[in-house]
């Protein structure tokens, strides 16, 4: 049982007394008695009763219907009727009041009992419902889109402040009205008028597209591209008692995504301008070399002519030099230009021994200009891998170019390279080590990166290069620091490259 404060409103004291004494035998708390409708809105204000037992007849020129309907607009508080009265007339005009109850005088003590129960558990529930509304309203108010309610019949029962907005119509003056008339919705390129999509829901049930993109046209005439969503409402009975029409506006997300995709197509220009300019770099970076043999051969070529009698076999030999140079610049022009598309430009089968051999005899004046020894410890036999003899070479032949130019300057140190291969795991590995200045541990992967460099006139392209040389041939290229100075590279080459024929 609920216990609750109850103001009587009763204008005969022995009648109302008496009341009071049952309501304390029920364990109810009487917050007080009045006999005039004035007096009972003065005290439901004051005390703020629970309940309150209203008779329709009182002295004065305010009867109890007209006080009663005061006390529910001002104060919420739920009415019980009593009354010897029960006419027609009187139930109506009492029925316009929404009282929770009503008891016929005289009334026994368990009739008034069961009355204030249901009365009290009836404003119970409506309480939960209307605050269960509030907070409704105020999570549809709080949401970014558009959300307006309607009945079965498409009209509408309530709209928040964002479809204001995007309509043009206040929810005062939409309520009631045909969504058609609220929601003027058209195709976004015939320019037709469309059924509105809740209608369409309503009438088609599951058959309906779970969204639909369309032009809202507002009150004012202005225009919105709106992407929409709408569920029906189920009754308790599991009839269609209305639907919810939820509608996003997707002028900024068109923007976001037009953005988006500048930015990528920005993105891919860049890319493509880093691409070139990391293939000229790398062009740059390996045929500087075979163009410097070339300048200084033409050089001494020029120095044989000009003697009183040239020695025409030197001259020829130089010459000859001079095109294998050339030759070599454009191998290694193709080499690039392969390695940029990442295929092998003339794979075969190559004696690993003898290109690093012939690579040692190309950079031959290199060492011994640097004061560098190098010593060799290869692995017996031909070990043959399956590549690229090019991009092969251009692998030793910059692991070994770098370890010059890091020795290069060295007075009081042991200048040094040394080159050894291995086998295992059917893999060929192949180091280049040396005693220059090495390498901090936090670079060893960073040296790979196009454009990275750690000397003053360097392009950073080599050993990117060498990597993609590497990796295209099915390997693996690592740099580690030498101790107690210098630093070691390794590359590892399978013996026969996936896929490919002896």
């Amino acid at each position: 049982m609920i216990s609750a404060r109850i103001l009587v409103v009763e204008d005969d004291r022995i009648v109302a007394r008496d009341i009071q004494q049952q309501l304390a035998r029920m364990g109810h708390t009487v917050v007080g008695l009045s006999a005039s409708g004035e007096d009972a809105i003065r005290i439901a204000g004051s005390q703020q009763p629970d309940l309150v037992l209203m008779d329709i007849r009182l002295d004065g020129e305010m009867d109890g219907i007209e006080a009663a309907r005061r006390i529910r607009d001002q104060h919420h508080i739920p009415i019980v009727f009593l009354t010897a009265y029960a006419n027609d007339e009187t139930v109506h005009r009492a029925s316009l009041t929404e009282p929770f109850g009503y008891l016929l005088k005289p009334f026994e003590e368990p009739q008034m009992r069961t009355v204030i129960q249901m009365a009290l558990y009836k404003h119970a529930s409506d309480a939960k419902l209307r605050m269960g509304e509030r907070r409704y309203a105020a999570t549809l108010a709080s949401i970014r889109d558009g959300v307006i309610l309607c009945d079965n019949h498409a009209r509408i029962d309530f709209m928040n402040r964002v479809a204001e907005t995007m309509t043009g119509w206040s929810a005062v003056e939409a309520v009631g009205q045909p969504l058609a008339a609220v929601f003027a919705a058209v195709d976004e390129e015939t320019r037709e008028r469309l059924e509105t999509f809740a209608s369409l829901v309503l009438r088609t049930g599951n058959l309906a597209p779970p969204e639909r993109l369309s032009t809202l046209v507002s009150r004012s005439g202005s225009e919105i591209v709106v992407e929409e969503r709408c569920s029906v409402i189920i009754d308790d009975r599991g009839g269609v008692a209305g639907a919810v029409l939820v509608f996003s506006d997707m002028t900024q997300r068109r923007q976001i995504a037009e953005a988006l995709r500048q930015a990528q197509a920005d993105l891919a220009h860049v890319g493509r301008l880093t691409t070139m300019g990391e293939l000229a770099a790398a062009v740059a970076h390996e045929v500087s070399q075979p163009l410097m043999a070339i300048v200084t051969n033409a050089g001494t070529c020029l120095q044989h002519l000009s003697r009183p009698q040239p020695d025409l076999a030197k001259t020829r030999t130089v010459v000859e030099r001079i095109v294998r140079d050339a030759q070599r610049a454009g191998d290694v022009v193709r080499s690039i230009h392969a390695l940029a598309r990442r295929t092998p430009a003339d794979p075969g089968w190559v004696d690993l021994n003898a290109l690093i051999t012939d690579t040692l005899t190309l950079v031959r004046a290199e060492l011994r200009r640097a004061k560098v020894e190098v010593t060799s410890n290869l692995l017996k036999g031909s070990p043959w891998v399956h590549g690229d003899r090019v991009q092969l070479q251009q692998l030793v032949l910059n692991l070994v170019m770098n370890a010059i130019e890091a020795m290069t300057g060295l007075e009081q140190r042991e200048r040094r390279i040394t080159i050894a291969s291995r086998s295992r795991d059917g893999r060929i590995h192949v180091s280049v080590e040396d005693t220059g200045v090495g390498i901090a541990q936090s670079d060893t992967e960073a040296i790979f990166k196009a454009l990275f460099t750690t000397k003053p006139k360097g392009l950073g392209m080599g050993l990117s290069i060498s990597r993609s040389i590497v990796e295209l041939h099915g390997g693996q290229l690592t740099a580690a620091p030498r101790q107690p100075c210098g630093s070691r590279f390794e590359f590892v080459l399978p013996v026969a490259a996936p896929g490919a024929a002896a």
